[in-house]
């Protein structure tokens, strides 16, 4: 089919042309930051923030009041006995652990929505929770900050289903049929330039923002290089766990992100030593 240029384009390419201008024109939809998680983000980071505090603002949201009672009640932070409040569940758990479960619940019913593509929206949430519960891993064995590495780990391909809700709606306006590893391919050369706009639109802390955009070239971030290197391992170590044949054990284990940040063979066996656990919490937090 060639184009009124007289260059010969196929519709796959002219639609790819029409995503990256809607990105450049910045005229993609983007999600909001759902109003609970914007809250709870700000709470989280003020110290004068209480139980009583946290509590009352979940539970000003009923839907997200179960979800975090379920995920306190679940396996991956086995209580003692039953969690029977959320005044209870923060004292049983903390108010940053209890504040990081209510923002994740709170966005996935928020951002990661694409309707008609349910199963790849699920793979790209998991992705997400298994790569921001090794983040904190990481930050552990490294001492630096537990709660940033989770928002960058979590956050990091926070563009992915936007992305594919632009192209798909694209080819459905356009009648373009796009095969599976193309649409791939797009997802994952666009997701940052779309994800670092998301992170200024939300206010998300500048660290974020830099992680979603050098994580994979972090050799290029001028700044928060740290975030982006545990940021960088913590996505390898999740994809080892979720897809083990796109990350086999030999490939991660080489992978030269974990030299970056000083860790040896035995700390990626502690690290692997982990997987259990963070799919726990992947499941728990899987609504």
């Amino acid at each position: 089919m060639a184009a009124e240029t007289g260059s010969a384009t196929t519709p796959v390419e002219k639609l790819e042309q029409a995503l990256v201008q809607k990105i450049e024109a910045g005229e993609v939809e983007l999600p909001l930051l759902p109003h609970a998680a914007s809250q709870v983000m700000a709470l989280a980071s003020d110290p004068s923030a209480d139980a009583a505090k946290l509590s009352s603002l979940i539970h000003q949201d009923q839907a997200l009041a179960a979800h975090v009672m379920r995920i306190a009640n679940s396996p991956a932070y086995m209580p003692r006995s039953p969690v029977v409040s959320l005044q209870h569940a923060v004292a049983m758990l903390g108010i940053s652990l209890l504040s990081e479960i209510a923002f994740t619940a709170s966005l996935k019913s928020g951002a990661f929505k694409v309707p008609g593509h349910e199963d790849e929206v699920k793979r790209l949430w998991r992705h997400s929770l298994a790569s921001g519960t090794f983040a904190k891993e990481v930050a552990r064995m490294r001492r630096v900050n537990v709660e940033s590495a989770y928002l960058c780990g979590l956050l990091h391909e926070i563009g992915k289903p936007v992305v594919l809700k632009t192209a798909t709606t694209l080819a459905q306006t356009q009648r373009v049929t796009i095969e599976k590893t193309i649409l791939h391919g797009w997802i994952n050369g666009y997701h940052a330039r779309v994800g670092t706009v998301i992170a200024e639109k939300w206010g998300l802390p500048k660290q974020v923002g830099t992680a979603i955009q050098y994580c994979d070239e972090y050799d290029h971030a001028t700044t928060f290089r740290q975030e982006c290197l545990l940021t960088c391992a913590a996505d390898r170590l999740a994809t080892h766990l979720l897809t083990p044949e796109d990350m086999p054990d030999e490939s991660l284990r080489t992978h030269p992100v974990f030299a970056e940040l000083n860790l040896y063979p035995n700390d990626i066996d502690q690290l692997l030593s982990k997987k259990d656990h963070v799919l726990t919490v992947v499941n728990a937090l899987n609504l």
